[in-house]
């Protein structure tokens, strides 16, 4: 049977053997086989022939203690979050966190890669978004159960700048969507030129046959529209995934509160979700526009096309301003 040493082995297994049956000195050993006399000391003192293998073994060389691992795990699993906005998440909590160490813990317990996590029906082949200048905003409206009671969470997001803006109601009523839709126009410092949205009964009468859609009547929500120069645009019916970047985003910020923790009040959740919405917005930093928060890609694109922009973006941030 042959022998498998590595490239720089200065002994075959016989030799090896033969050492360690030998009862002659280590200085006698190493001048009768012409070999390092550690080299001779290191198989006198062994029990097998074979090589061992190089670097750390399992479990050991790492600074992460199986706590840190399994928080790691466990946040992958349930935030599903790419490479760096996991690190960026956990290096508070975990301070000898790494990236490299992060993506060797991931590698170990083989969630490394995001679509082996995902449900079967999540796991098809995903497309890019077109390219807009900030001013083209998904819309969504998503239902959260607190206790026996149903609420309404509605969420705006700007393709360009991933900045978001959301509240929360107790209906989603079209009154309820048209006034969402005028508070969202005051959140942004520039010029909202598009909308998407899907066709629920919210944001438009699509979904009504011809008979029972109103004459001579404009969806309060279209009308916001029309009255601000918006392109209102609606996906295609029973195609939600179409408007997936702003359906991505309701499956985050449940995955981050409502998914993950209980509130004993609406107010404790509403508290909450301001709180995520501020995090997200000025320090969680995104692969997809380039590892910066979104409040950064506003500022960016300030100074780049400041002509679109109807106020400084300063105004944005919480506090005193000047």
């Amino acid at each position: 049977m042959g022998q498998i040493l590595h490239g720089t082995a200065t002994t075959t297994h016989a030799i090896r053997t033969k050492i360690q049956a030998s009862e002659a000195s280590i200085r006698e050993i190493a001048e009768q086989y012409h070999i390092n006399p550690k080299t001779a000391r290191k198989w006198r003192n062994r029990d097998s022939v074979e090589d061992l293998t190089c670097g750390a073994k399992p479990g050991q060389g790492s600074v992460l203690t199986d706590v840190d691992e399994a928080v790691i795990i466990e946040t992958r699993r349930k935030t599903l979050l790419p490479l760096d906005d996991l690190y960026d998440l956990l290096n508070p909590l975990i301070p000898v966190l790494t990236r490299s160490n992060l993506h060797r813990c991931l590698q170990r317990h083989g969630v490394s890669r995001l679509t082996d996590l995902l449900p079967p029906e999540e796991k098809g082949q995903t497309k890019t978004f077109k390219d807009y200048a900030p001013g083209y905003l998904h819309i969504d409206s998503a239902q959260i159960n607190l206790g026996n009671d149903k609420y309404y969470l509605f969420v705006a997001i700007d393709r360009a700048t991933r900045y978001v803006y959301l509240e929360l109601h107790d209906n989603k009523r079209m009154e309820t969507a048209a006034g969402f839709l005028r508070q969202t126009l005051t959140q942004y410092p520039f010029k909202i030129k598009k909308i998407l949205t899907d066709n629920g009964s919210e944001f438009s009468y699509n979904l009504l046959v011809d008979d029972r859609k109103p004459k001579n009547k404009v969806h309060p929500f279209v009308k916001i529209c029309q009255e601000h120069n918006i392109e209102h645009r609606t996906t295609l019916v029973k195609h939600p995934w179409t408007n997936g970047m702003v359906e991505a985003m309701n499956k985050k910020i449940k995955a981050n509160t409502v998914k993950r923790f209980h509130y004993h009040s609406i107010e404790a959740l509403k508290a909450h979700l301001y709180a995520y919405l501020l995090n997200y917005n000025f320090n969680l930093k995104l692969r997809a526009i380039g590892r910066m928060p979104p409040f950064q890609s506003i500022l960016n694109s300030y100074k780049n096309i400041p002509d679109i922009f109807i106020i400084n973006p300063d105004r944005l941030i919480v506090g005193l301003n000047n």
